[in-house]
């Protein structure tokens, strides 16, 4: 009985003592997300429906990646300089209204323009949303803030594949595009609606003198963290860039069924991240936590490729990828925030997601580039050491940042004069 109720205390915690606009953002991006299923479903999309070949498929999800970067770059800049509400609300208005012209689309070319122009666009709201939640949080809870939005886009992805799933194999992959640029729109108008815009300027920063405040493009340790983030997010992208394939192609599973293990995931995510961030936020080596959840995506491959396309080592897989992304994410984003000044979050949060833009043009290269060379096995292997390598990379940054900042926290607290 004890046990329960420090469950329930965690939980009752983890959703205490949080800024009502980090609520608010959260309700957006959980709109957003429950119609968000091209990632989901484009690769199936182009293949099935408008004939595409595997590499072909992944030639046109790799310009995602292309606009992500872009976008996220421009989005990082006017968030610096700009008001981020604009930002946010812009990038989710017009990214709503470019997506259905990919039903337009009749060629290669065509569908690639109109992705790379969605994710531009689409990718601008990211290092806005990150000022956001830096300006809305403190940095006891801002991990709590980062897994609250990260909550309601999961929540959003575990209804989103199920709805997604029963259109794609009932009607069609077409209506998905409509709809999820209809829940762009409505998150953007959300925002409008209950976001304060008055206040949504720079927070001054708070931190000590030894907040960095020189250009993201100074910090080596920080390029190298973000190359290891993009190493990981191409790995941990196979997720919806290449196993939907492996799954329909290899092991014959249909629409449906692929959507109801992807929203596992984040019917996972939503029951185990809060409470865990919750127990964890107050540990100060972050990096140990980021290791394990690198080291989960080459574990989680390893059990997939090994179940011949069993069910139960299909869930396994997932369970196990699920907890790769609740370690590591939440505290890649913490650091991500806090180790520059309020005046730098901007670009430190860009480049951030440029990390993961990269991802996004990777991982359909990598990934579908390889299986349609080769075959799957191979690619798995591939990605097994890629994912071994990237753990490596973290833990090189373990053991060289964790002593420098139990330093700092030293002397921010008086302890040395």
């Amino acid at each position: 009985m004890k046990q329960f109720n420090y469950i329930i205390s965690l939980y009752a915690k983890a959703f205490s003592n949080l800024d009502r606009n980090v609520w608010i953002l959260a309700i957006a991006m959980f709109v957003n997300r429950t119609g968000s299923m091209v990632l989901l479903f484009a690769s199936l999309f182009l293949t099935n429906e408008q004939g595409f070949t595997l590499g072909q498929a992944g030639v046109a999800m790799s310009f995602y990646g292309f606009g992500s970067i872009l976008g996220s770059f421009t989005g990082g800049y006017l968030a610096d300089r700009k008001n981020y509400f604009d930002v946010m609300v812009g990038s989710l208005i017009i990214s709503g209204m470019i997506l259905p012209l990919i039903l337009l689309a009749d060629s290669l070319f065509a569908v690639s323009a109109v992705i790379f122009i969605y994710a531009f666009a689409s990718d601008m709201f990211r290092p806005a949303m990150s000022k956001g939640i830096a300006f809305y949080s403190t940095p006891e809870n801002r991990t709590r803030s980062v897994s609250l939005i990260r909550l309601a886009i999961n929540l959003g992805f575990s209804f989103g594949p199920m709805i997604g799933g029963v259109i794609a194999f009932y009607i069609g992959y077409k209506p998905l595009m409509i709809i999820d640029g209809l829940t762009s729109i409505l998150a953007g108008l959300v925002v409008i609606r209950y976001l304060p815009r008055k206040v949504a300027g720079i927070k001054p920063s708070t931190k000590s003198s030894r907040a960095l405040t020189k250009p993201v493009f100074k910090d080596f340790e920080y390029l190298f963290f973000i190359l290891m983030v993009a190493l990981y997010g191409t790995c941990f992208f196979q997720l919806f860039a290449s196993v939907p394939q492996y799954l329909d192609k290899v092991w014959d599973y249909n629409e449906i069924e692929i959507a109801w293990i992807l929203a596992l995931k984040g019917f996972l995510v939503v029951v185990i991240e809060m409470p865990l961030m919750t127990f964890l936020e107050n540990k100060r080596k972050i990096f140990h936590f980021i290791l394990t959840g690198a080291l989960c995506v080459p574990a989680a491959f390893f059990i997939l490729i090994s179940g011949y396309g069993m069910i139960g080592i299909v869930i396994l897989y997932t369970l196990v990828i699920t907890f790769s992304e609740i370690l590591a994410m939440p505290f890649m984003m913490n650091f991500t925030l806090s180790r520059p000044a309020a005046e730098r979050q901007g670009e430190y949060s860009a480049l951030y997601s440029i990390a993961f833009g990269i991802a996004n043009t990777c991982a359909p290269l990598v990934g579908l580039g390889i299986a349609d060379l080769y075959n799957f096995d191979v690619m798995f292997y591939l990605l097994i050491t890629l994912g071994i390598i990237n753990a490596l990379g973290f833990w090189f940054l373990k053991v060289r940042l964790e002593p420098q900042r139990d330093q700092e926290e030293i002397l921010d607290s008086g302890e040395i004069n």
